[in-house]
């Protein structure tokens, strides 16, 4: 299996998922041009995807939705509430007819040889879900826009080769940045996003011998950076109750406004 974000971030995420026979995006946060670009890359075509997984109707998952899904007609799975928040969103436009299909979080359901296993996650959305791919063995899941984690988030990304991860902000830069205070409560309340610090804890809580990498994601324009969360993410591994140092574990930082390289597992 493949995985490679095509852009991860506060202003847009779009994150590409490859198995043996299939190709689906997760969230389509930006340009239909931007996605293509990173398509190319990745030596995919845009007909060539099976299916869009949508994690919540934010704008910053959906930017691109409408444009794309139009031009290449691709198949866009997500739960009732979120294809609500989809269909009320006007700046999509006319979404085709018969694109939108309803899943549901703990119902799994498989796509050729892809088993795609679709969980809750807590953030100020409709009905919002993570997504856990799994293939001939080999898992990889994408897990942001998470305001907090418990058991059940660390069950779904346990036994992983590969996930991108929520690390959004710096604790101390959203307290002390210009963000309204409405706004700060919003992000670090349990329907916002993942700290640094949270990030690096429920990393702990997933690490196994055969976790081969860890993609830091979602980062704040304004609120974090990419060395901050990477060496935030290291030092709670190597402070948390597990055998493991920081720089143990492979972890890269995805990219805001392009393709970070692609992990195979």
């Amino acid at each position: 299996m493949r995985i490679c974000s095509i852009a991860s971030g506060s202003s847009g995420n779009c994150t590409y998922i490859g198995g043996e026979h299939t190709n689906f995006l997760v969230d389509t946060g930006i340009s239909k041009k931007r996605i293509e670009e990173g398509l190319k890359e990745l030596d995919v075509k845009g007909e060539e995807l099976d299916g869009i997984f949508i994690t919540h109707e934010h704008v910053d998952h959906i930017q691109g939705l409408g444009v794309f899904s139009r031009k290449y007609g691709i198949p866009i799975y997500a739960t009732p509430g979120t294809i609500r928040g989809i269909q009320n969103y006007s700046g999509l436009g006319k979404m085709p007819e018969g694109l939108l299909n309803e899943i549901r979080a703990d119902e799994p359901f498989a796509m050729k040889d892809t088993m795609i296993r679709p969980f809750r996650i807590s953030h100020d959305a409709n009905e919002p879900t993570g997504f856990r791919f799994e293939e001939k063995g080999k898992a990889v899941a994408v897990a942001t826009d998470l305001g907090i984690y418990d058991e059940y988030i660390i069950r779904n990304l346990s036994n992983l080769d590969a996930v991108l991860l929520e690390a959004n902000h710096d604790i101390h830069m959203l307290e002390v940045g210009g963000y309204p205070y409405y706004l700060k409560q919003r992000v670090m309340g349990n329907k916002g996003h993942l700290s640094n610090e949270l990030s690096g804890r429920l990393l702990c809580a997933i690490l196994h011998d055969n976790l081969k990498q860890v993609i830091l994601g979602h980062l704040s324009k304004e609120n974090n950076y990419e060395e901050l969360a990477y060496e935030t993410v290291k030092l709670e591994v190597t402070l948390g109750e597990n055998p493991y140092k920081g720089e143990d574990i492979p972890i890269m930082v995805a990219r805001r406004d392009r393709l970070s390289q692609a992990v195979s597992v």
